[in-house]
């Protein structure tokens, strides 16, 4: 039986979890974790969580349970505190670090391995973005074991674009600040201890602000109810006059014309997501066709895996998956080299390369990943689409966790940069 995640109890024998209303559940107060002191320990540290999570991330995608001790484990590991500067006490790990740690992850479970990804990418914001106390403050939080989640966009009916801020920042009778509206796509925040959002402030300014996950007026609800990636908590996030201090909030718009490297860095986060769902599907259509699959009636064959058609496109499918990988760590060693030569503050040209180097990684990891999740079957043979194996989880997590944002647009970014030498939009989708 599994842990009541939402309101009411789990019945009896019952382990299916359906999506439902608000979260009662806070994650534990933080706790220090583990100080992963190399880089070499942090690929390490993902591997064994990769071990464990694989055995039962079948299980929790079909009961749709969500990952609360897993959650702790991966914190107490040490690993979402790897991109803290070094000037600020932490790890300061590369950006190849941080992609690989996310590859190895999303292998074995990619609705475990996406939940930090807002963590990260909110990082970076504070790198780019915060003044020296909040960065003092939120890496030192970081370092002692506190999550970070993300109020994300929200959905069409309430906001025209996914750029648009509907929370309020105001001023209450006292003069306080409050802060108020809704948000979707919230990765990660119903584990979080801090969660970090975009809102319009008194001025109609984009600001970022940030308020505890247990804060008086901060409901996350448990409305997730995609076919892929399931037990990423992804939902709602409302917020009802919760009170902010103003060292809480990030001015926003003050960098709005600086260049950065936050969206290439989210966008590498991404990449990775797909690579390892990629993997991941490979792998087990590899398992599935020598152990479980019988050869073809006209292939003269006695085992699946000696028949050459299957050897053949075996063999194709892992060049795909292997080239993707191959970009998207070149990906983020151009990342790596770009921030050392600029000292930290790219300038519009290298925050360019990192877009365009990033969106060719995230075309092939998507592809990639639809690839492996969609041909798995047609190595593997019908036998593989019965219910009892899940493997169906494999292509339902590409296709939800790929529409994250338009590969299209990526090919656009790619062919306008090459021939009009056209500086791509900055923003967390490029």
């Amino acid at each position: 039986m599994t842990t009541p995640d939402a309101l009411g109890a789990a019945l009896p024998g019952n382990t299916h979890h359906t999506p439902g209303g608000a979260l009662r559940r806070l994650p534990l107060p933080p706790s220090p974790p583990h100080r992963i002191t190399s880089e070499a320990e942090a690929l390490q540290a993902a591997q064994t969580l990769a071990d464990e999570w694989r055995v039962d991330a079948a299980a929790r995608d079909h009961e749709r349970r969500l990952p609360w001790q897993e959650i702790e484990r991966y914190t107490a590991s040490g690993l979402g505190a790897i991109t803290v500067p070094r000037a600020y006490g932490g790890l300061g790990a590369s950006y190849e670090t941080l992609a690989q740690v996310f590859v190895t992850l999303c292998a074995a479970d990619p609705s475990l391995g996406q939940i930090p990804q807002n963590h990260f990418a909110v990082l970076q914001n504070l790198r780019d973005m915060g003044s020296e106390p909040q960065k003092r403050r939120w890496f030192a939080d970081v370092l002692a074991g506190h999550r970070l989640g993300n109020a994300g966009p929200e959905r069409k009916g309430r906001a025209a674009h996914v750029l648009e801020a509907t929370a309020r920042l105001s001023r209450d009778a006292e003069g306080g600040l409050r802060v108020s509206g809704t948000r979707f796509y919230s990765t990660g925040s119903a584990f979080a201890h801090w969660v970090p959002f975009r809102a319009q402030d008194e001025e109609g300014r984009i600001v970022q602000v940030w308020v505890r996950r247990d804060a008086p007026g901060v409901t996350v609800f448990d409305d997730w109810d995609s076919f892929g990636q399931r037990t990423t908590a992804s939902g709602s996030v409302q917020l009802d006059q919760v009170q902010v201090q103003p060292e809480d909030v990030v001015p926003a718009w003050q960098f709005e014309a600086t260049p950065s490297l936050s969206g290439p860095v989210s966008q590498l986060i991404q990449a990775s997501i797909d690579a390892g769902i990629a993997q991941g599907a490979l792998r087990d259509a590899v398992d599935f066709v020598r152990d479980k699959s019988r050869p073809w009636m006209d292939s003269g064959v006695a085992r699946a895996s000696d028949d050459p058609h299957l050897i053949h496109e075996v063999g194709q499918l892992q060049i795909e998956v292997d080239a993707a990988h191959a970009v998207l760590l070149e990906a983020a060693r151009t990342l790596d080299a770009l921030a050392a030569a600029a000292g930290g503050a790219v300038d519009e040209q290298a925050s360019a390369q990192a877009s365009v180097a990033v969106a060719e990684a995230k075309i092939l990891t998507t592809e990639a990943a639809l690839q492996a999740g969609e041909h798995l079957f047609a190595l593997a043979g019908s036998s593989a689409s019965r219910a009892a194996h899940r493997l169906d989880r494999h292509w339902r997590n590409a296709r939800v966790h790929t529409l994250h944002d338009p590969v299209r647009w990526k090919y656009h970014l790619l062919g306008n940069y090459l021939l009009n030498g056209a500086l791509p939009r900055r923003h967390q989708w490029n």
